[in-house]
């Protein structure tokens, strides 16, 4: 398994999605259950291969990721061979990024020496999805990029 297994809920939220993958293994819902009785590690194979694939396109299609801590706020734009970066660091250790409050006092404070912001730029060492992956399973989620791109035309400007 390249990923991760999918969740009991993303399964069911694919389910019309999985029994097409199932068909296109030519197995049908009587085998599925057959399958899952009398041979656990044939179905557990399949579960893993289909979740590969939902996230092979899932972080194929994969533009931009935030990553939120009490401090920090992480946010990147991927490309097909590198990845930039914007990291916001609260200055004061009693700013909580991950409330309410403190994404105010961001918005107050964004250009001000409260906060440290640094930019910067990877090449993937490692297969570009394994690679944003990574960055998923240390907390990140993928998001639309409104706020990388609104700091960045600030920076770039």
């Amino acid at each position: 398994m390249k990923y991760a297994r999918l969740t009991k809920e993303q399964f069911e939220e694919l389910h019309a999605e999985f029994a097409s993958f199932l068909a296109t293994q030519a197995i049908d819902r009587k085998e599925w259950e057959e399958l899952k009785v009398n041979k656990p590690e044939v179905a557990e194979q399949e579960l893993d291969v289909f979740s590969d694939l939902i996230w092979e396109g899932v972080l194929g299609r994969a533009e931009y990721l935030e990553h939120f801590s009490k401090n920090h706020i992480f946010l990147f734009h991927c490309f097909d061979t590198h990845i930039q970066s914007i990291v916001l660091k609260s200055v004061s250790p009693d700013v909580d990024f991950l409330t309410k409050d403190g994404l105010q006092w961001l918005s107050d404070n964004m250009f001000t020496d409260n906060i440290e912001m640094k930019v910067g730029k990877k090449v993937f060492t490692e297969e570009r999805n394994s690679s944003i992956f990574e960055l998923i399973k240390q907390g990140a989620f993928l998001s639309d990029g409104q706020l990388f791109n609104q700091i960045n035309t600030i920076i770039e400007s």
